[in-house]
């Protein structure tokens, strides 16, 4: 039976999955499969620790799991002391728009910045709280220095970090807020602090405001948000952190935009980004994407209607189903395997189990019971996904929870389990399922 888990953390988890949705948290207690995946990233993240960038985009048709797998890497990169930014794109939020929609993604992104002690985003000020503090004690326990010439200490190591991002794209303003801050905090001035923050997240409307309220004769728009973000990860290293992790879900909505040049102008800011993370122009920072494969591999409208995206991201010879290479920028999701199902749906039983607090009554041959039925309805095999099966298998749980009296067989119907067997033995059935055996 699953380790006992906090009654929040399966409350969260049996609600978002029974609503088709992914959980921010408690991904741990249902991850199974996409090993090799997972490694992949990790070996990516690896690279951004010690200095390096990355790109990779996650495919998968609805419900297959990437945004799954996206969350799962999230939560891992905070354990591991990254931040990171996350957002799903829509009509409203792009790469790059006519009205303000590049400018929208970066402010979803910061909103969403993350880190081991604030998960759920709007770590911005405790980041750079955290980065001060840090510097007063490190002087502190260095110098023993107090008073004025202990404040003139740590001013000067906080310039000597602003400093070192002058030479980037925008690094001299960002060092400029970094700065004020600091003067702010010290201060306690916190109209001035949140002004700094307003800046950082990008809202202010126009430079005009942000010269009058800060000094700083420049702002976050379309144009700069991915060079800030740069700057963002070269700071958050001098911080104390690994590196920064931006992770971008819902690439179908670049696909959906009527427009052709609109579409072309966010794939040339996709353009952008790979060349820079290959080239070695970012350090620090990796990007993952998730997207359907007819949002990729579509040649009228998809990634690879974009012919420099194409020729970067498209297979080789070689690659198949069964023979992926797992180094490529586009890993593709196959869907989980049966046995890999099994043990999902037993997890989640387990926890249904621990969130209402009663013993499990779904037994072994019932679970695979369930999984036969859902595996041979017509058209499962190229449409049924694990979305589907989960939010089933949940709602089965609750059934016969809340009906005791009931069992598998009476929700799931004979007929329809005859019918599912295709005329299969019993016998047949738990041969299929062997690997499940106990």
């Amino acid at each position: 039976m699953t380790n006992r888990i906090p009654a929040r953390i399966a409350s969260i988890l049996i609600n978002a999955l029974k609503g088709g949705v992914v959980p921010r948290v408690g991904l741990e207690y249902v991850t199974v499969g996409r090993l090799q995946e997972i490694a992949a990233i990790l070996h990516d993240i690896d690279l951004i620790a010690d200095g390096g960038a990355s790109l990779r985009f996650v495919v998968g048709k609805y419900g297959s799991g990437k945004s799954f797998l996206i969350q799962t890497i999230r939560n891992y990169a905070t354990a591991k002391g990254f931040a990171v930014v996350d957002a799903d794109l829509s009509p409203e939020r792009r790469f790059a728009g006519t009205k303000g929609q590049g400018l929208a993604t970066y402010k979803e992104l910061l909103k969403n910045l993350s880190t081991k002690s604030k998960p759920d985003g709007g770590a911005l000020p405790l980041i750079l709280e955290k980065w001060i503090s840090g510097i007063q004690s490190t002087v502190k326990s260095q110098t023993g220095l107090d008073g004025e010439a202990f404040d003139k200490e740590v001013e000067k190591q906080i310039f000597e970090v602003a400093s070192s991002l002058e030479g980037m794209v925008n690094g001299f303003e960002f060092a400029k807020a970094i700065a004020i801050y600091w003067r702010a905090y010290k201060n306690d001035d916190s109209v001035t602090k949140s002004n700094v923050l307003r800046w950082f997240r990008g809202e202010y409307a126009t430079r005009r405001d942000a010269k009058a309220e800060l000094g700083i004769n420049f702002i976050v728009t379309d144009e700069t948000w991915y060079d800030f973000l740069k700057i963002l990860a070269a700071f958050l290293v001098s911080a104390g952190y690994k590196g920064l992790l931006v992770l971008i879900d819902e690439l179908v909505n670049i696909f959906k935009i009527p427009n052709a040049i609109t579409r072309q102008n966010n794939y040339e800011k996709i353009l952008t980004i790979y060349n820079d993370v290959l080239q070695g122009k970012a350090k620090h920072i990796g990007f993952l994407m998730g997207g359907t494969p007819q949002c990729i591999e579509d040649r009228y409208k998809g990634l690879f209607s974009y012919e420099a995206l194409r020729s970067r991201l498209a297979e080789g010879h070689f690659a198949t189903d069964d023979l992926k290479d797992l180094s490529a920028p586009i890993i593709r999701l196959q869907m989980l395997t049966q046995e890999e199902m099994y043990v999902l749906v037993e997890k989640l039983r387990d926890i249904h189990a621990q969130l209402y607090n009663y013993t499990p009554t779904l037994k072994h041959e019932d679970l695979l019971y369930f999984l036969t039925v859902e595996y041979n309805r017509v058209g499962a095999e190229t449409h049924i996904t694990p979305r589907e099966i989960i939010r089933d298998f949940i709602e089965l749980a609750g059934i016969i929870h809340q009906n005791p009296e009931k069992k598998a067989e009476d929700i799931l119907g004979s007929n329809s389990f005859e019918m599912a067997k295709g005329g299969l033995s019993d016998e047949d059935i738990h041969a299929d399922f062997a690997e499940f055996e106990l």
